[in-house]
């Protein structure tokens, strides 16, 4: 099989630790993943207390991960600019805040989403 690299077993678990190395680098030096955790444990426990759809929770659970791919993303262009450029620089500048700007889009359509699902289920309480 030209193309394709055959991994060892070993080879497979060392990458899965540089991915929950970069999650845990992730949630150490970020302040907005954090809160993004925050919301998915709340929307997670919203989720289960009001007993939302299979459907509903394929939408939550869409939105979250777009938002933390979206801060991870974000995160890593950071870290690369920072290195790469460690004095101000008008490109840069703007690239960071472009990603920014997704991480934005991102948790603004998971909030619109959130409220769609929920919403009906809050009512139902009051």
């Amino acid at each position: 099989m030209s193309g394709i690299k055959s991994f060892s077993l070993g080879e497979r678990i060392k990458r899965f630790k540089y991915a929950f190395n970069g999650i845990a680098l992730l949630f150490r030096s970020q302040h907005n993943a954090r809160i993004h955790a925050l919301a998915t444990v709340i929307s997670c426990g919203a989720g289960l207390y009001f007993g939302i759809t299979k459907t509903e929770w394929c939408f939550v659970v869409s939105a979250i991960s777009i938002v933390l791919v979206t801060e991870s993303l974000n995160t890593a262009l950071e870290f690369i600019c920072n290195e790469v450029s460690p004095d101000y620089n008008k490109l840069i500048g703007e690239a960071k805040d472009v990603a920014a700007a997704a991480v934005l889009l991102a948790s603004i359509g998971a909030a619109v989403i959130g409220v769609i699902i929920f919403m009906p289920y809050v009512m139902k309480l009051l």
